[in-house]
């Protein structure tokens, strides 16, 4: 799979090295493996993920996120804590940068084996 987060979809936007974007993204795919639960198109330039697990899961994506928006700061996502393990997990981007919106959320539909 060409990388949904590669410098080719945003090169001006993304700060993190080239040899650090395959780890990134190793990351978010096992975030949303072991995690998603549902993802779904708010609108042009929003998706909302549903996200399930234990006690482990917010910190989890707390700092993933955090992380991300350190080098792609055009992406701007929000938590939600719906009680008993569950998250929901708003991402949005202006309309310039939805080409890589479209790319996590294939990434994340892939990796959970779920449609956008």
């Amino acid at each position: 799979m060409t990388n949904p987060l590669s410098s080719e979809c945003a090169p001006d936007a993304c700060t993190l090295p080239d040899a650090e974007r395959p780890l990134r993204v190793a990351e978010f795919d096992a975030l949303f493996r072991r995690a998603l639960r549902a993802i779904g198109r708010v609108d042009e330039t929003s998706v909302r993920m549903t996200l399930a697990g234990d006690e482990a899961l917010l910190p989890a994506v707390d700092d993933l996120t955090a992380r991300e928006t350190e080098c792609c700061s055009f992406f701007r996502f929000t938590i939600t804590q719906l009680g008993n393990g569950v998250l929901e997990l708003d991402v949005a981007v202006p309309p310039a940068h939805v080409g890589m919106l479209d790319g996590l959320a294939r990434l994340a539909a892939d990796a959970a084996g779920l449609r956008v």
